[in-house]
């Protein structure tokens, strides 16, 4: 697991992001902090002790946005984390291997099995919605190693074989894709019901957005 500062200027409000699968912060610079500290993770081949270092911050206000399989990472560590004012999930669920509730299993183990294959194909094509939004991030892709990403889905899918499936209230609130190919939007307002809102987007909805607390404020 790494940690990243998309922006730290003394601020008194901070926002944790948990990044996607296979991510890392260069595709979210563009964001604009305005006034909040941010603070991304990513890289979740191994769950080390970052966790010290999130505990040690000293904010007056605390918001986390997980995106994908940040979700579930984010759930797991969430007596680990502070105590956040608000907490939004964005196109994931705590249960992201999940022929219900996430990307189903089939799907999920080919994906898997090929992980080197995707990750040189079209798996980044698949995770945007037009091909503009592809060719933006092209401008700006993710810098690590394709050994460094299928170890890390690895790492996750062994996690997740090992939850236990429940769920308790966590998130305020979801963001779900109504174009995500990644996982299915059917499967996502399945788990979050009453508490989802959809955006017109792909798996990667960031583009839709000037800013951190244009998210927050949906």
């Amino acid at each position: 697991m790494q940690l990243h500062w998309l922006n730290k200027n003394n601020n008194d409000k901070l926002i944790i992001f948990f990044a996607g699968w296979s991510f890392d912060y260069k595709p979210f610079e563009f964001l604009q902090c305005e006034n909040f500290d941010v603070l991304m993770v990513y890289d979740y081949s191994v769950i080390t002790d970052e966790c010290d270092a999130i505990r040690l911050l000293n904010y007056n206000q605390y918001f986390l946005a997980a995106w994908s399989m940040g979700v579930f990472t984010a759930y797991q560590m969430r007596d680990e984390l502070p105590k956040f004012d608000k907490k939004i999930a964005i196109n994931g669920t705590p249960f992201p291997v999940d022929d219900e509730f996430g990307i189903p299993q089939k799907p999920f183990l080919l994906t898997l099995r090929h992980a080197k294959t995707g990750l040189e194909g079209k798996f980044y094509q698949n995770i945007f919605n037009s091909t503009e939004e592809f060719e933006r991030y092209m401008k700006k892709t993710v810098d690590r190693t394709i050994e460094n990403r299928v170890k890390e889905l690895q790492c996750l899918y062994d996690r997740i074989k090992v939850t236990e499936k429940t769920y308790e209230h966590f998130y305020d609130k979801a963001l779900v894709s109504t174009q995500d190919k990644i996982i299915p939007t059917k499967n996502q307002l399945n788990f979050w019901q009453d508490k989802a809102e959809t955006i017109e987007s792909g798996h990667f909805p960031f583009y839709n957005f000037k800013s951190w607390n244009e998210i927050l404020c949906r």
